[in-house]
């Protein structure tokens, strides 16, 4: 069975840094792709972040600069450092996971696990 948590959401000032993590079980993280995705209410999915099993990642435009997605293959656990928060980034974040040897997407619809997600809330 294949679970990801997430963890790290909050609240925080504009300006401000989180970091979110993803502890992936039933599987092992290193031979999947991985990504961060947020939604607000009413809109559609983002990919915020996504990272293929050889370490290489993709952001769009809106966060590139200021997030940055990591793994750590012997915990399992993917993370998403958050700087620089704006109140535009205030959205649930989840984590998604397929096994795949190539490049990682951005789309979600090509990720077959997800997390329940974890809320952040930027204020100005």
């Amino acid at each position: 069975q294949v679970q990801l948590v997430e963890s790290g959401g909050g609240s925080v000032q504009a300006g401000g840094s989180l970091r979110l993590s993803c502890v992936a079980s039933g599987y092992t993280a290193s031979s999947y792709c991985m990504g961060w995705f947020r939604q607000v209410p009413g809109k559609e999915r983002e990919g915020v972040g996504c990272i293929d099993r050889y370490g290489v990642t993709k952001y769009p435009d809106s966060v590139k600069g200021r997030f940055t997605i990591s793994k750590d293959n012997a915990k399992n656990t993917l993370y998403l450092q958050m700087n620089s928060l704006k109140p535009e980034d205030t959205a649930m974040y989840y984590c998604a996971a397929r096994a795949s040897s190539g490049y990682c997407s951005l789309l979600d619809v090509w990720y077959n696990y997800w997390g329940q997600g974890t809320q952040v809330t930027v204020s100005s």
